[in-house]
């Protein structure tokens, strides 16, 4: 299993994860379709042109986050998490465009034991997407719910 177990996490770790990707237009325009988000600024590339900064359509911010966690999976929380208890302080600073390649790092911020349920504990992570210059496009904090290795190997 690819994940770690809550003992197995230390704070101020920090994973560089290897997976990276370039997101295509048409990533942009089918979430933006599945999520029923008709924003201009995702989907019209004539509107960005004339009324927008950045003269283009920009990647929705919320295919962005998913992008940001996803790549994250496979490094550390793969098959060893019992639910996602959250986000917080999601910001994008800057913005995330069709052909940009994303690269995302993750940090251990804290661990701590679960009151109601001793077989997990809670794991706080800052999740960091850069687009291919280095520019930071995504962060943000998760709790996530984990399995510890004792509850694992008693099952």
């Amino acid at each position: 299993m690819p994940g770690l177990y809550f003992e197995e996490f230390e704070v101020g770790r920090i994973f560089a994860h290897a997976l990276r990707r370039t997101v295509t237009e048409a990533d942009n325009v089918f979430f933006s379709a599945l999520t029923h988000n008709p924003a201009s600024l995702h989907l019209d590339e004539e509107y960005c042109r004339e009324h927008t900064e950045f003269g283009t359509r920009v990647v929705n911010s919320c295919f962005t986050l998913g992008l940001m966690v996803g790549i994250s999976v496979g490094d550390t929380t793969h098959g060893t998490t019992v639910a996602n208890l959250g986000w917080d302080e999601v910001r994008f600073p800057a913005p995330l465009f069709h052909g940009d390649t994303v690269r995302v790092e993750s940090e251990v911020l804290e661990l701590r034991e679960s009151k109601s349920r001793p077989e997990n504990g809670i794991v706080i992570f800052a999740h960091r997407a850069f687009n291919q210059h280095g520019k930071l496009v995504a962060s943000c904090k998760r709790s996530a719910l984990m399995l510890r290795k004792t509850a694992a190997n008693a099952a």
